[in-house]
């Protein structure tokens, strides 16, 4: 099969990887996200790609250019290319969150555990899709 089908909220609730690339198109990438209590992605500027957040367990804060909004399992947001953004974890349990960046960001297949690990690796996107 072309292309990438499952129950993406049954397998953002249970992720527990910080980054786990699940698809890269290549005009896009499907990339689940845990973030333990009192975790944040850190803040980012993407250039060139716009991003999409999608929010399953947990609850949190999006800041985009200093504004903050508050999010909760069901809840969306969507990051303008040249957006100044951070996600935090400001509740009691894992924030669970799936994002869909165009183009891709990272590697396909990335894997990373935890967000130390994350910061780590610096790879990013090389143009290798899933397909």
């Amino acid at each position: 099969m072309k292309g990438f089908s499952a129950n993406i909220e049954t397998l953002t609730e249970e992720n527990d990887d910080f980054r786990r690339v699940l698809y890269t198109g290549h005009h896009l990438q499907l990339v689940l996200m845990a973030l333990q209590p009192g975790d944040d992605i850190g803040e980012e500027i993407h250039d060139d790609r716009d991003q999409f957040f999608r929010f399953e367990t947990g609850s949190g804060e999006v800041h985009i250019d200093g504004a903050k909004i508050p999010v909760k399992a069901d809840d969306g947001v969507i990051v303008p290319a040249g957006a100044n953004h951070n996600v935090i974890n400001t509740g009691t349990e894992p924030l669970r969150l799936y994002t869909i960046y165009g183009p891709p960001e990272h590697l396909d297949g990335t894997v990373n555990k935890t967000k130390s690990e994350a910061d780590a690796s610096h790879a990013h996107f090389d143009g290798r899709t899933t397909e």
